[in-house]
């Protein structure tokens, strides 16, 4: 059961790379990917938050800004209501990566193939404890039967093991020192669908033991609806609508969305053919459209007002947030939401 305790917030968070040589970043020529670009969203306690939308939106920046791996451009990252996104102490950053881990998409390359599982498994005890050897190894033990992994994989490599293997090795690497929540970038998107499923229902047993919160990051919104409690869409370093897996899924309000969800392929092989796609191509982060980033795109563009304003994320219906000016022009005024045109 998800509690109401938020355990990440995260307020105006922006990441912004720079492009450019040496001399360009001298003379300020260089050019800025803004891979995330102001966006708001928390997690609660036992809450799965999935974060969802097409290759290079900016959603594995957001899972690695959150548990500063690299530092934001701009904007608060809040853990248990406490500031982390500066001035910390080398002491303190230790600690909070005991607390906040992360799964990587690809087991392949995210595991050191010239380590044992056993070794691998073991560093963040080594980093992060002070257990001793014999403490170590009962805890590797514990943690490889969380994860269903055979005992005598501790002396194997990761070259030795599946595909599935490997990320629940994974698992294990980023359950090992008790965390409270675990970023889980794209766990399963590299496996076979019948791996991905074990994956997922394990991933969800953790969490309803151990209780666990998850950033679940995907760009399949199948795998997202099973695991998660709530999902915010994002669109070239935007969140353009968040809410709960219902409202998502039954009422989706902005135009990307209702893209997404179309095209979802059907289960009925007689609606084959009915599925709609987006014209056109995902902008470049490196020069992203004026006003609101979808209107190049967007079926219901509604005139200028997209190509000049910036959209603001309004709720419009509770706990439903969308960030579109369907929502807040005069012409449609909350309709769409459910709500009255006089309100």
């Amino acid at each position: 059961m998800v509690n109401e305790e938020k355990i990440i917030e995260v307020e105006g968070l922006k990441k912004y790379y720079i492009i450019g040589d040496w001399i360009s970043r001298l003379v300020g020529t260089y050019k800025l990917v803004k891979a995330v670009d102001g966006i708001s969203y928390h997690i609660k306690a036992r809450e799965t938050l999935g974060l969802v939308g097409e290759s290079g939106c900016g959603k594995s920046s957001t899972g690695r800004v959150t548990i500063l791996l690299e530092p934001p451009t701009e904007g608060k990252i809040l853990y248990h209501g406490r500031e982390i996104t500066d001035h910390l102490s080398k002491e303190e950053l230790k600690k909070l990566r005991s607390k906040i881990r992360i799964v990587f998409q690809d087991p392949q390359s995210s595991l050191n193939r010239r380590r044992s599982i056993g070794s691998i498994i073991s560093d963040p005890l080594k980093i992060h404890t002070s257990l001793n050897r014999k403490q170590r190894q009962e805890r590797i033990k514990e943690v490889m039967e969380m994860v269903d992994l055979p005992q005598k994989f501790v002396s194997r490599y990761p070259y030795e093991l599946s595909g599935g293997q490997r990320q629940r090795v994974g698992i294990a690497r980023a359950l090992v020192v008790q965390p409270e929540v675990i970023i889980c970038d794209e766990p399963v998107t590299s496996l076979d669908v019948s791996v991905q499923a074990k994956i997922l229902n394990l991933l969800m047993d953790l969490q309803s033991e151990l209780g666990l919160s998850y950033l679940f990051i995907a760009h399949d919104l199948s795998v997202v609806k099973h695991v998660s409690h709530r999902i915010a869409i994002m669109y070239l370093g935007d969140l353009v609508e968040k809410s709960t897996v219902k409202n998502v899924f039954e009422n989706p309000l902005h135009p990307y969305t209702k893209a997404l969800l179309a095209a979802i392929p059907p289960m009925d092989p007689n609606k084959v053919g009915t599925r709609k796609s987006l014209k056109g191509e995902v902008p470049s982060a490196l020069n992203p459209p004026s006003g609101c980033k979808f209107h190049p795109r967007c079926p219901e563009f509604i005139g200028d007002i997209c190509v000049n304003e910036i959209p603001k994320m309004i709720e419009c219906t509770e706990g439903h947030f969308a960030k579109c000016h369907l929502y807040s022009s005069e012409d449609y005024k909350y309709e769409l939401c459910g709500r009255d045109a006089e309100a």
